[in-house]
């Protein structure tokens, strides 16, 4: 017999190349090509692998095409239908992913028991038998009289279901456990996820089925497979969290239906996700006292205003002083303290400085830059700010504060969370007071540290 050959596969990119190489030469990672068996050709025909996602359609001007919005259909989880921008669409793909036993598959249970109330829904589980499935839908308290379920990883066996059960939604759990007959390549190779992905996504299009695709993730917290994975489908959730702790965020980071950057929280309890309708309660520390080093930031992840408490630690570091942070970029914190440094007078060069956001949470706009550095201001002098105190903007290489997009909705939403006092860019003050908040507008980061004295 001839023998087969062998193709090697970037984990990243999802490039190939005859030979194996340390540094893939479509994306340059390192170490990420894997060895599989090369696939004949595919043919034409029925089983054409390659065939549209969906029916040709003949030219037509942009003007002329008639435009109608999306119809939802509400899964039962508030937290889950703001991500996905209000609910399933018909023919959707979403795929999700987050770490082992963070809770993916509680959240879909609960979603598709909510939903068999009005739809034909269909549970398909690659890596739990149906007992494991009804055992633990009768830990959550769901009666499931109108879900089914379906415990297989052959593609083919799944679409041949799909056919003859007709769901108008379906959960495959998980993507990275299918396999294709047509393939020779095992489950979870890159080969395999592309193609069953694929073949998953068409079918979706062409019955109009909503699919929900559960997907593994790698130990650096991306989704497993190449990147056109999350090219494929329509939607990509990712779930976060630490496992120690009893909250969960699910962010969108694509959504062709809706928003991205929309988060939902969660809290795992003994019954199950429950969606947290005020999350900047998590996000607080309850301090009897102000303490220093403490800043309150009102941060903006999507369209939901938070307040997030950032705390910083400045002690002395010696010759070699180090600087950390949990939640905030590293490489921007160096950048801030040299703005400080330059343009405010705090030395901060002999000094350790840590920077952690409660709770967990990620913050990636630059609009917290002005909390950070009025934290580390606190923690060097040593006095607390002010109770009530909140602050948000972007400080620039020049020390200058710019404005943050949607002001009004954080200072907003900072009142009625009951915070009394705020320093913001000028731009983004008020033109009408706010009951019950006093803003302070800067223009310049020494303007800024010269307020928190005077109210300190």
């Amino acid at each position: 017999m001839a023998k087969e050959k062998s193709i090697y596969t970037c984990n990243e990119c999802g490039g190939t190349s005859a030979k194996w190489l340390g540094k893939c030469p479509h994306c340059n990672a390192w170490n990420t090509m894997i060895e599989s068996v090369a696939e004949a050709p595919g043919g034409g025909g029925k089983n054409n692998r390659y065939q549209a996602l969906a029916k040709s359609q003949p030219v037509a001007t942009l003007s002329e095409i008639e435009a109608s919005d999306f119809e939802r259909t509400p899964t039962g989880q508030e937290e889950l239908d703001r991500v996905l921008g209000g609910g399933i669409v018909e023919g959707g793909v979403v795929l999700i992913g987050g770490d082992p036993g963070i809770g993916k598959s509680t959240l879909l249970l609960q979603a598709i028991d909510d939903l068999s109330a009005r739809l034909k829904v269909l549970y398909v589980t690659g890596e739990e038998s149906g007992a494991q499935i009804a055992m633990r839908s009768r830990r959550l308290g769901l009666a499931g009289t109108r879900v089914r379920v379906l415990a297989e990883i052959s593609l083919e066996k799944i679409l041949a279901t799909l056919e003859q059960e007709q769901p108008a939604f379906c959960v495959i759990d998980s993507i990275q456990t299918l396999y294709s007959e047509h393939l020779t390549s095992a489950p979870g190779s890159v080969a395999q996820v592309r193609e069953c992905a694929a073949q998953l996504t068409r079918t979706a299009k062409a019955s109009g089925c909503a699919i929900v695709l559960v997907g593994h993730v790698t130990k650096e917290g991306a989704i497993a497979g190449p990147r056109v994975l999350e090219h494929i489908v329509d939607t990509v959730l990712y779930f976060e969290g630490d496992t120690h702790s009893s909250f969960r965020l699910v962010r969108a980071i694509k959504n062709r239906f809706g928003a991205v950057n929309e988060i939902g929280v969660f809290a795992m309890t003994d019954k199950g996700l429950k969606g947290v309708a005020n999350p900047s309660a998590i996000f607080l520390s309850t301090h009897g006292e102000p303490v220093p080093g403490s800043c309150v930031l009102v941060t903006l992840e999507g369209t939901r205003p938070m307040l997030v408490e950032l705390q910083a630690l400045v002690d002395s570091g010696g010759p070699s002083p180090r600087r950390l942070s949990v939640g905030l970029d590293r490489d921007r914190l160096a950048m801030l303290l040299a703005v400080l440094h330059r343009h405010a007078g705090v030395v901060t060069n002999d000094q350790d400085v840590f920077i952690n956001a409660v709770g967990g949470v990620r913050i990636s706009e630059p609009a917290a830059d002005l909390a950070v550095m009025l934290a580390i201001q606190s923690s060097l002098r040593g006095k607390a700010l002010p109770r009530g105190f909140i602050a948000f903007g972007e400080v620039g290489l020049a020390g200058e504060v710019r404005p943050a997009p949607r002001g009004q909705e954080r200072l907003k939403e900072a009142a009625k969370l009951g915070f009394s006092v705020a320093i913001v860019p000028k731009a983004n003050a008020p033109k009408k007071a706010i009951e019950g908040l006093t803003v302070h507008a800067v223009e310049r980061i020494e303007q800024a540290i010269d307020l928190l004295r005077e109210l300190a």
